[in-house]
This record gives structure tokens, C-alpha cells and sequence, in this order.
């Protein structure tokens, strides 16, 4: 009978994993490359729109502040109306917006608004659309996959970020070298193409996605219900406040350190992503050896996603496995500060990327296992958004840092400073608020 249960898990999330995730990690690798082409765009725009290092590191950086203000009204829509829905509005809404980008003097010329003003409005726009979509995504996967799957299943889904590097780096160089075609420039063709996938995604998604396990029709009969009973036992063991009040889940002292540690490790991530691409090219590299060089890290990046997160579920264990790519991280941005040379300074950012990634599928299964229903969604939300604000404060920050001193080193060493922070936040909280009580087949 054992074996026979075994056998059926397997098959029920073998099926799952090959239904769900790859989608929706061709949608975050979109996602991202949406959200940070801006980084690559930069080596040309900056000059045809006249921006300072400090404008264009606030234009990176206000992206968050709508984002951090619709992404727990984005989540919480989500939870009424479904994910399937709300995803594919989301990645609708932010395609358009992403297209927009690639028209800024053209809307300029129109409205009568400067460059740099467009350039903000824009921003705020595509923070304000793209709301909801992390979060959202994480939540619609604790309802599919069980605790003892949800460390690999979100490192899997969350190699799209890296990914997005690998495979953007050397796009988007390459597009920055295609310029005059009807009469726009590299940079304004960067953000038109790399537009049109997600609107197509918002189509796709609606077709193929489906709400709940209960609903679908793709499953057989005995998958549907080992996966339907296996997620509500796990649910009915969750303790009272799991299905707490929205406030309630926002004043919870774990939802607010969650997001104060996800806060330091979204600020190396975008440190990187927005900066790194600036940090090689002033070696004197071109645009094309530049991209092929910022993707290395996220290559590394990728594979710790995998290997890390399969390695905390199948040895059960979560705490450890947090404190020590944080630990890192720090280490490895503080390293950095100190590098010239280029090879160094890639090798020791590769470092860094496990740091960044390695510690991301780990830290997603912990809402999940102490949260459900509309608190789970609530809480997942409110853990990204705070963690986002760093989004606009690291950007902003090192942006005018650089203006400042003509250096990115006071910069990176405060990414080091704010991930040992969070090192010794998560080193401090018991075991037992780290639960695993079972691991996969």
C-alpha cells in the first residue's frame, strides 16, 4: 500500500510540476527582463534622454513605490477573483506599460512633458502594473505543491530570474547595437521586443492555468484527490493565526521580519541588476562583451537555485540553509568593494549571485508553513513589498553615491552590511519557527 501511495505522489506531482511551473517561468523570466532591461538600456539612453546618474537611478528606483503600494491590493484581488485571471491582467497591463518605455521622446514631443518626466511617469506606471505578479505567483504554488515540495518547486520557478540575465544579458547588448531602424534607437527597440512576449504570456496563461487542484481536469481521478487531501491535512495543522485577519497577518512579528531579511536580499539583487552592467562597461568593454560578462553571475545564480533548494527539502531543513547564502552574500559584496580588475570582479559578483539566489527558494517556503488562505496571500504580499522598497531606496541610493564620489564601492558596501543584518536576524530566531516536518518522496 506504501508503495503504492508512493508511486501515486509521484506520478500526481510529477504531472503538477510539468503542468505549472515551466509557464510560469517563461512569465518571470519576462517579468524581470521588463523590470531590468532598463539597467542595459541605460549604457545609451541615459545620453539621448539626458539623464544624470542620480535621474536615472531615481527613475530605476520609483518603480517600487507603486509597486509597493498596489501589491497587497493586487494580492488580495487575486485571492477573490483567482490567479489564472489576475496574473494574465497583470502581465497584460505591464507589457503595454514595458512597450511604452521604448517611446519616450516620441511621448514627450506629444504631451509636451520633458524626456526625464516621461521617463518617471513611465516607471511609476510599470511599478504600478506589474503589482501582484511575484507574490501572487508564490501564493498560487502553496496552493499546488505540498510543504515537503515547496523549496525546489519555488527554486525551479525562481531560476527564471537569473535566467532572465543569462539570457537578457546578451540580448539586450546585442539590441542596443541595432539602431536607425525606423529612425529609433537600440535602447527604444530593447523595450518595444522584449514587450510583445508578455502580452502574448496574459493569453496563454487564461488557456492553460487552472485555480485550484479540485478544478482540474488534467489530473486523473486518484491524482486530484491524493493532492486535494494532502494540501487540506496540511492546512487543518497549521496553527490558529494561520488563517488570522489581513491586519492581524501585517502586525505579525514574523511576517515583519520576513520582510526586513527579503528586504536586504532584493537590495544586493537589484544592486546588481541595475548596476553590475555599468560596473563592467567602465572597464572599457563594448555593449556586446559587457552583456555576455553580467550574465556569468546569473548562471551561477541558476544552478544554486536548483541544487540549494533541493538539498534544504530533501535533508528537511530550512533554517541553515537561509543563514548561510545570506552570510555569503555579504561576505562576497564586501569583497567586491575592494576589486579592479574585471575577472575578479565577476568572479567574486558570481559568489554574490548564490548568495542572492541560492537563499530565495528556501526563504519562499516559510510564509506557506505558517500562513494559509487570504492570510497566506496577504502576508506573501506585504513580505515582497517591503522587501521592494529597497528596490527604489538601493537604485536611488547608489545612483547618487556614484553621482557623489565617482565610486560604486560606499554603495556595495552597504548591500554587504544590510545582508549581514540579515544573516544574524535569521541566525536568531529558533529552530521551530523554521517547520519541515516532512520531505518529499
Amino acid at each position: 500500500m506504501s508503495t503504492q501511495s508512493d508511486a501515486l505522489e509521484r506520478r500526481t506531482m510529477t504531472r503538477v510540476m510539468l503542468r505549472v511551473v515551466p509557464l510560469l517561468m517563461v512569465c518571470y523570466i519576462v517579468s524581470y527582463l521588463d523590470r531590468v532591461n532598463v539597467g542595459f538600456a541605460a549604457l545609451t539612453m541615459n545620453r539621448e534622454l539626458g539623464l544624470s546618474e542620480q535621474m536615472y537611478g531615481l527613475g530605476a528606483g520609483i518603480f517600487f513605490v507603486t509597486y509597493f503600494l498596489f501589491e497587497l491590493p493586487s494580492n488580495l484581488m487575486l485571492h477573490r477573483f483567482g490567479a489564472r485571471l489576475w496574473i494574465a491582467r497583470i502581465m497584460l497591463s505591464w507589457g503595454i506599460v514595458s512597450g511604452a518605455m521604448g517611446f519616450i521622446p516620441q511621448i514627450a514631443a506629444l504631451t509636451g512633458l520633458s524626456n526625464v518626466t516621461v521617463f518617471y511617469g513611465l516607471r511609476l506606471l510599470l511599478g504600478a502594473a506589474e503589482a501582484g505578479f511575484f507574490p501572487g505567483v508564490i501564493f498560487y504554488l502553496t496552493l499546488w505543491f505540498p510543504n515537503a515540495y515547496r523549496a525546489r518547486v519555488v527554486g525551479y520557478f525562481m531560476t527564471a530570474l537569473p535566467l532572465a540575465s543569462v539570457i537578457g544579458g546578451p540580448l539586450c547588448g546585442w539590441l542596443l547595437g541595432v539602431g536607425g531602424t525606423h529612425g529609433m534607437s537600440g535602447w527604444q527597440w530593447l523595450f518595444v521586443i522584449q514587450a510583445v512576449p508578455a502580452i502574448v504570456l496574459s493569453v496563454v496563461l487564461l488557456v492553460w492555468l487552472t485555480d485550484q487542484p479540485a478544478k482540474a481536469a488534467w489530473l486523473a481521478d486518484d491524482e486530484r484527490r491524493w493532492l486535494t487531501v494532502q494540501l487540506a491535512r496540511e492546512a487543518a495543522a497549521l496553527p490558529a493565526d494561520a488563517h488570522a485577519s489581513v491586519w492581524r497577518t501585517l502586525a505579525n512579528p514574523l511576517v515583519i521580519a520576513l520582510g526586513l531579511v527579503y528586504f536586504s536580499v532584493v537590495y544586493m539583487n537589484y544592486t546588481v541588476g541595475y548596476f553590475l552592467p555599468q560596473i563592467i562597461h567602465a572597464f572599457g568593454l563594448g555593449n556586446f562583451e559587457t552583456g555576455c560578462l553580467a550574465a556569468l553571475p546569473s548562471a551561477v545564480g541558476a544552478l544554486s537555485m536548483v541544487l540549494w533548494g533541493r538539498r534544504s527539502d530533501r535533508l528537511g531543513e530550512r533554517k541553515w540553509h537561509l543563514v548561510f547564502p545570506l552570510a555569503v552574500g555579504a561576505a562576497s559584496f564586501g569583497a567586491v568593494s575592494l576589486m579592479h580588475a574585471p575577472l575578479f570582479v565577476v568572479l567574486t559578483f558570481s559568489f554574490a549571485a548564490f548568495g542572492i539566489y541560492g537563499c530565495q527558494p528556501v526563504f519562499w517556503t516559510l510564509p506557506g508553513a505558517f500562513l494559509t488562505g487570504g492570510s497566506a496571500a496577504a502576508g506573501i504580499a506585504v513580505i515582497n513589498a517591503v522587501a521592494n522598497l529597497s528596490g527604489f531606496a538601493g537604485p536611488y541610493l547608489m545612483g547618487w553615491i556614484k553621482s557623489a564620489t565617482g565610486s560604486y564601492t560606499p554603495g556595495l558596501l552597504i548591500a554587504s552590511a544590510m545582508a549581514a543584518i540579515a544573516t544574524l536576524l535569521v541566525a536568531g530566531v529558533s529552530q521551530r519557527r523554521f517547520p519541515m516536518k516532512t520531505r518529499a518522496a
